[in-house]
């Protein structure tokens, strides 16, 4: 009998037909849908998680909680090629800010099929409160649980992104179309940002109302002028705009009706600056520190008061302020202007806060850091806002002495903040320029010139000394005052005294009448003066003698005897003081 080979179309019908797999787990039963089985293998590999909308609770994790090394696992089949990328966007905040009244959620059951499932609202109110990471875990727990986080995400408020150098630009716009209700979003950009990024974020969050890009050491903002201007007028909802890195802005105008603050830093070589903000209440610009800037400060100032008239609050940081700049900004006549911060502006002087005076009468913070003011314009100061001001801030200015600065204690009662840090300085170095200017190459020798030199030296080296009394004073900054040796204060409300590196204060000459003080730093000063200020604010040698009773001597002068415990019983004034006393901390580092 022969036997023939079998044909291609026999064969066909001897091979089973392709069959619909099976819609349950083929271990535990349950449907695959949703299901991550507890009996399948330990090997990564054979993890098959549900394919669904996980790429904003993949994108989202924290830093301490996963390693840097070992990134998160797909939560899709299809997003395979952007698991690495996707792993290194995160949040740095632990918390996920949501709306409280989610009214539009269903009350259907949510969990594993049983009797004791919670309602959807429950569940939703349960699982805002998990990080993101966990949020991502419990998407993978069932199809339930899965739909409760998506809620969560569709009602968060504010995000907070690290976008990383590995990251793209699609992983950032996936994770914010997830959370298409977001009002405030802060990005930490590690790698260069320019328009894309910003297109990203005015196409996928329309209800935007306040955006912040922070930028990391080697990263670079490469957006321009014009581009931030047409994000601005594009967003009609935002009111805060914070923004790092402005070097490439070049020409910038701001056309908005909602913004109300706006923060640039590190801005160079501006050609014009026009801001059109009718409801503008903080404006902070912050201009790089180089000598060839060529920004025209004058002219920005000059417009600031035409077009943003309701400016309260300003903040401008230039070494290239002058007194032309100052007077400029108080022809505009801002009545409402509250915080006035012109910082490093060495050609700022009397004349300048003459013009403040004379224009801003309600200020209650002014910060002339870095300014060349002396003691006549504190006294200015003093005359114009004794009714208003609480924070004075004049660090880094050389011309003012100890003098000025116990004239505003005294004349400002209202004042809360004091901060004249390397203000009153050491005078030591400023001798030494000047016995080298009066003699320059001098070729004379000998012991009397040189004694003569010392003894110049000595006699023109003084220290000062500051005395504070004021009742409502919280913070106190003297940090790198060299040049004080004596410092008494008897200030019942303060709570925190910076002393850094205050060389010269002498311990002997330290007096602390302060009973709230909680923190004083006192780093780069002498053993003997840390010991000093312990004694005095930690109460340290009060448990040394607390068990030592003291002697005293009889009435007739014969002997000393030792005066009982009850005679020298406490009131309850006195304990509740050194109760607090106690409770103060020395920084050292």
């Amino acid at each position: 009998m022969l036997h023939h080979p079998p044909t291609a179309a026999a064969s066909a019908r001897v091979v089973a037909p392709k069959k619909r797999g099976s819609y349950n787990c083929g271990r535990c039963g349950l449907p695959k849908k949703g299901h991550v089985c507890p009996s399948a293998d330990g090997g990564s590999a054979s993890l098959h998680l549900p394919r669904s909308g996980n790429r904003l609770r993949r994108a989202l994790s924290f830093d301490e909680d996963r390693p840097s090394s070992s990134p998160v696992p797909a939560l899709e089949d299809e997003d395979e090629g952007v698991i690495e990328s996707a792993a290194l966007v995160t949040v740095e905040e632990p918390e996920v800010v949501v709306e409280e009244g989610g009214g539009e959620e269903e009350d259907d059951e949510a969990g594993w099929d049983g009797e004791g499932s919670l309602p959807s609202s429950c569940m939703v109110e349960i699982l805002r409160r998990l990080s993101p990471k966990e949020l991502m875990r419990a998407a993978a727990v069932c199809r339930g649980w899965r739909e409760c986080v998506r809620k969560v995400w569709r009602s968060a408020e504010e995000l907070r992104l690290r976008v990383s150098p590995r990251s793209q630009i699609g992983i950032v716009g996936s994770v914010l179309q997830k959370c298409a209700g977001l009002t405030r979003l802060a990005l930490r950009m590690e790698s260069d940002v320019d328009a894309t990024m910003l297109a990203c974020v005015a196409f996928s969050l329309p209800n935007l109302e306040a955006f912040e890009i922070n930028m990391a050491e080697n990263a670079v903002n490469r957006i321009t002028g014009d581009e931030l201007g047409r994000f601005v007028a594009e967003k009609r909802c935002l009111s805060t705009l914070k923004v790092e890195g402005c070097t490439n802005i070049g020409f910038l105008s701001i056309s908005s009706s909602s913004l109300s603050t706006l923060w640039l830093s590190n801005l160079y070589c501006i050609s014009k600056m026009v801001f059109k903000c009718p409801n503008l209440r903080e404006l902070s610009l912050d201009f790089t520190r180089q000598q060839n800037d060529s920004t025209d400060l004058i002219t920005m100032m000059e417009c600031l008061g035409r077009t943003c008239p309701r400016l309260r609050n300003i903040h401008v940081a230039s070494i290239h302020l002058s007194n032309e700049a100052v007077l400029s900004l108080t022809s505009a006549n801002l009545r409402d202007l509250r915080m006035l911060s012109l910082v490093l502006g060495s050609g700022i002087t009397d004349a300048a806060v003459t013009a403040i005076v004379s224009c801003c009468t309600n200020l209650e913070l002014l910060d002339l850091s870095g300014s060349s003011i002396t003691d006549s314009g504190i006294r200015m100061i003093c005359n114009v806002f004794p009714e208003t001001l609480s924070r004075l801030l004049l660090a880094l200015c050389p011309n003012i002495t100890s003098n000025g600065v116990q004239f505003a204690a005294v004349q400002l009662p209202l004042l809360q903040l004091i901060d004249c840090g390397m203000s009153i300085c050491d005078t030591e170095n400023q001798n030494e320029s000047a016995e080298k200017n009066v003699y320059p190459n001098n070729e004379r020798s000998g012991e009397y010139t040189k004694c003569q030199k010392l003894s110049t030296m000595k006699s023109q080296k003084i220290y000062q000394k500051l005395i504070i009394k004021h009742g409502t004073l919280r913070k106190l900054s003297l940090w790198g005052c060299s040049g004080l040796d004596t410092l008494y204060l008897n200030c019942p409300e303060l709570n925190d005294l910076n002393l850094n590196s205050c060389t010269n204060l002498h311990p002997e000459r330290l007096l602390l009448q302060c009973p709230n003080l909680k923190n004083v730093h006192a780093s780069g000063c002498q053993d003997m003066l840390i010991g000093a200020i312990r004694n005095q604010v930690l109460n340290e040698f009060a448990a040394a003698v607390k068990d030592h009773l003291p002697c005293k001597r009889l009435a007739d002068g014969s002997k000393r005897v030792q005066v009982p415990h009850f005679v020298q019983q406490l009131s309850d004034d006195e304990k509740q003081k050194r109760k607090r006393m106690t409770q103060c901390i020395v920084h050292q580092d």
